[in-house]
């Protein structure tokens, strides 16, 4: 089994655009995916070739959701001739493109225009090129009319939902549908599908769309509650502390009725109306949460039997002060990914890589927290070192490469017999040539993800000797991060989601030698994950990262200057995206539950440890946030946020631009590092007692 320890794989590489990469196509040859980027390195002799035009093939795609077609790039130089070996990004909307491996593959319908991009050395602008995209739908075949749970009587609504399918048996998304009564007198139907009883009769609702129909009946009665029953015993909570709404329907005689249909809804009084925030509360599948601190109002309605309860909301105030205590300051390049263990000499340290770095690893001695001490430093064929991990037992540690010169890249394998001073045990490069952006250890076996391909199950019980042993790849999906506990491997997939596969568990027949699938859960976020299990609750959370870099459309695009990333001066980099909450306890049931929202920044690495999250948020800082108890909603409208601190630092590699990669919780205290300024370690101060 595996342990769910802290851990975070940064992701750098989509900064400039979580995209795919492609090996650009001679006029021989198809397109290829190529997780290695084009840059210049001192280990390189050949002259990287310069780009001076892009062709697609074909120029205009016009194609179905579902469907793929072949689809290439090629580079030409300022000669005309084809660059067999250019690397260029191509992508579009994500959730409804996705390009690789010489195709392109719709998802939902829609008029896009994709874009490729090709790097080129230092000094010369990349090259870029538009294609414009149609993605259409296949026609429908059938509808499925569903109804809320409930019976539908006399002065009752019912929600009702139409779901189309496609001939291959996908679903529609996004359908537009048209409801109609059979007799209005008896039962009315909104544009949403809520059907209105009125009287008792006979009625017939049906939902069309694009030529199809579907249709249920119904035959409407008198309405037998009298009364609604709360149960609710607990009236005086905090902001975001989740209510269960509990009502029971009963007849004239005082005796249950089991179907019948309640709906819940509250009024909302502030405790200061100059405060009060547009959207007080919460309620989702008879669940209630206040965002803000009053007087709520609930009520529970049956037809026209109503019943009310009051309960008295507080402020969540989990504030405490973050104090940064020392620092291991990089600043001559940008720092990626960090990792803590306790070496075999009882010390501690901390593994750190360098994002175009030209391929250096660096090792802290993070003994004493206020004492940070570089006591080493591992150089390798990389241009960036995007990830780095340690073996739970410290017996061995990991560089993940990208951009080597030899474009096998793979991982390093360190021996940490002497923490210190680790020396390179192996390199393994079967089937990670592409290059590796993330990557998962446990004492027997390392996880690593290849070119956004996949992942890969390496046997490491002799790291001098690494063998491979399986791999997992999901259809359709890009690859960014993954996470292994309980032998289950949980990766987050762009284009598809979260993705559970049993690599151990047994539970569900998959082994480490043949992984199976478990389930997904699909949503449009495909960057970062973690899985957390609750004590005070049982229940199994999944937090997922979105990562994205272009602001574009938003009220605030940003600062969108993607040429300085990464180098000296320039100005700040932006992000956007979220947190997404997914109540994971029962893998064939996932749903989403709530979610942490900052519309000015975007979201990165995530550890969660005994119910506090560490969030690395870009230009947001360091985030840390109470996620105790059952959660639902915001996270950042219910006053759950314990700290937040942005590393500025006029030294730093663009100076005062805070850009946090990874937050890690360590031992009572914390380390994070930052993308522009380096390692930093820092502790929450104790709570402070209130004064009335």
């Amino acid at each position: 089994m595996n342990i769910l320890r802290p851990r975070r794989a940064a992701t750098l590489a989509s900064l400039c655009r979580a995209l795919p990469l492609l090996r650009l196509a001679s006029t021989l040859g198809a397109s290829t995916l190529l997780a290695s980027t084009l840059l210049s390195s001192p280990l390189r002799a050949q002259v990287t070739p310069v780009v001076a035009k892009l062709v697609a093939e074909p120029a205009r795609v016009t194609i179905q959701a579902g469907q793929v077609q072949p689809f290439t790039v090629t580079a030409y130089d300022a000669t005309g001739r084809p660059i067999a070996d250019a690397l260029v990004r191509v992508g579009g909307p994500r959730g409804a493109l996705f390009f690789g491996g010489g195709e392109v593959r719709a998802f939902r319908a829609g008029s896009y225009t994709a874009t490729a991009t090709a790097s080129n050395p230092p000094g010369t602008p990349p090259v870029t090129l538009e294609i414009p995209v149609l993605v259409t739908w296949p026609a429908l075949t059938r509808l499925e009319v569903s109804a809320a749970p409930g019976r539908l009587v006399e002065g009752v609504m019912l929600a009702h939902a139409a779901k189309g399918f496609h001939a291959d048996g996908s679903e529609r998304p996004g359908l537009k549908v048209t409801w109609k009564s059979s007799d209005e007198a008896v039962a009315s139907v909104d544009r949403f599908g809520n059907v209105t009883a009125k009287k008792p009769g006979a009625v017939t609702i049906t939902a069309e769309a694009e030529g199809a129909s579907a249709s249920t009946r119904y035959a409407i009665g008198p309405n037998p509650v009298a009364s609604i029953s709360l149960d609710i015993p607990n009236t005086s909570v905090a902001t975001g502390d989740v209510v269960h709404l509990k009502g029971t329907a009963r007849n004239a005689r005082g005796a249950p009725v089991p179907d019948a249909q309640i709906t819940w809804s509250y009024t909302y009084t502030p405790d200061d109306t100059t405060a009060a925030p547009g959207g007080p509360g919460i309620i989702d599948d008879q669940l209630f949460a206040a965002n803000a601190p009053g007087l709520f109002t609930l009520m529970a309605t049956s037809g026209n039997v109503v019943a009310r309860t009051v309960l008295e909301v507080s402020p969540r105030d989990v504030r405490r002060r973050f104090t940064v205590t020392s620092r291991g300051v990089i600043n001559t390049t940008a720092t990626s990914d960090l990792w803590p263990w306790t070496g075999k000499d009882g010390r501690d340290y901390a593994l750190v890589g360098t994002w175009g770095g030209d391929g250096y690893g660096l090792v802290f001695d993070i003994t004493d927290m206020n004492n940070i001490v570089r006591t080493d430093s591992i150089k390798i064929d990389a241009r960036t070192i995007n990830d780095v991990t340690v073996s739970p037992d410290g017996r061995y540690g990991v560089l993940a490469r990208e951009g080597a010169s030899n474009r096998r890249n793979g991982v390093v394998i360190l021996d940490l017999a002497n923490p210190a001073h680790p020396k390179i045990a192996a390199s393994f490069e079967q089937e990670l040539t592409g290059g590796v952006h993330n990557m998962f250890a446990t004492n027997d076996y390392l996880f690593a993800i290849s070119g956004g391909q996949k992942y890969v199950i390496i046997d490491v019980r002799d790291i001098y000797n690494p063998k491979y042993v399986s791999e997992y790849q999901h259809p359709n999906a890009r690859i960014h991060d993954l996470w292994v506990h309980d032998g289950i491997a949980y990766s987050a997939q762009g284009g598809v989601g979260a993705v559970a596969v049993d690599v151990g568990n047994g539970k569900y027949g998959g082994t480490i030698e043949k992984p199976k699938l478990i389930n997904v859960f699909r949503i449009n976020s495909g960057h970062e994950i973690y899985p957390y299990f609750q004590k005070s609750t049982g229940k199994t959370y999944l937090f997922l990262g979105d990562e994205e870099m272009n602001r574009e459309g938003r009220v605030w695009e940003g600062t969108n200057y993607r040429p300085t990333l990464g180098s000296a001066g320039g100005v700040a980099q932006t992000s956007g995206g979220y947190v997404h909450i997914v109540d994971f306890t029962d893998p064939m049931n996932p749903k989403k539950v709530g979610r942490y929202h900052l519309e000015d920044y975007g979201a990165h690495d995530i550890i969660v440890e005994d119910d506090i999250l560490y969030q690395a948020y870009y230009d947001g800082g360091v985030r840390i946030v109470d996620v105790s108890g059952e959660l639902l909603g915001n996270l950042a409208d219910q006053g759950r946020e314990i700290a937040v601190f942005k590393p500025y630092d006029p030294k730093a590699l663009t100076a005062n631009a805070p850009f946090v990669m990874n937050v890690m919780p360590w031992k009572g205290q914390i380390l994070f590092t930052d993308f522009n300024s380096g390692l930093w370690g820092a502790k929450l101060e104790p709570r402070r007692p209130v004064t009335p």
